[in-house]
């Protein structure tokens, strides 16, 4: 057995990386948050269907890798606040394709530009090729 005692979990990785995703996100998140009061979730389903057209629940978790749950509340609470279409399948009527509506697009569009301004800020707290080797070594944690 280790002795708990040596063990810092201020270096520990996985706590690293929890922490610096938690306070770069809080930011980014008052803006979906306030001003169309929407959820992580919410906003994450909403990026999915703006950036990759329509798509199924199922399409939205696999490629997000969120629990259909959270999909399944996050798609309700956007039909409800008029920010997608869902359309039942012909073929199989278990299954709804999804898109965003004409409003959804706008909002949408928004926090795209909003993100983008966003994701500017952060970067300005590294030089270019920190910034890169940055991304580069998260997107080899995530495929790990």
């Amino acid at each position: 057995m280790s002795d708990s005692n040596n063990f810092d979990l201020q270096a520990f990785l996985p706590y690293l990386l929890n922490q610096a995703a938690e306070q770069s996100s809080l930011a980014f998140q008052r803006s979906y948050k306030n001003r169309y009061n929407m959820l992580r979730t919410e906003w994450r389903v909403m990026f999915h269907l703006g950036l990759f057209g329509t798509m199924t629940a199922r399409d939205i978790g696999v490629r997000g890798k969120i629990h259909k749950t959270k999909i399944s509340r996050a798609v309700q609470k956007l039909t409800e606040k008029r920010f997608i279409l869902r359309q039942r399948s012909a073929e199989d009527r278990r299954q709804e394709s999804l898109q965003l509506t004409v409003s959804g697009r706008a909002a949408f569009l928004q926090l795209r530009k909003t993100a983008e301004q966003y994701q500017t800020d952060l970067s300005a707290e590294f030089s270019v090729e920190e910034f890169a080797l940055l991304q580069t070594m998260l997107k080899r944690l995530i495929k790990h």
